[in-house]
């Protein structure tokens, strides 16, 4: 069975160099990464969170 890892809100937002406010804000308008929500707490898996990184910068040098 493989590890997947997963990140929680303050952790994806240090991740990112955003605030956890910053981070919400972004939820709230879909423009975070993928997340779910497990146990009552916020998660994001770290490979959606790297494949966001990768679409912004992907993006940014077709513009």
């Amino acid at each position: 069975m493989a590890v997947i890892a997963l990140l929680t809100l303050p952790e994806t937002a240090e991740a990112l160099r955003k605030s956890q406010a910053q981070l919400r804000w972004m939820i709230h308008n879909g423009t975070a990464p993928r997340s779910a929500l497990i146990g009552g707490r916020r998660m994001f898996r770290q490979s959606d969170v790297e494949a966001w990184v990768d679409q912004l910068f992907d993006a940014a040098a077709e513009a």
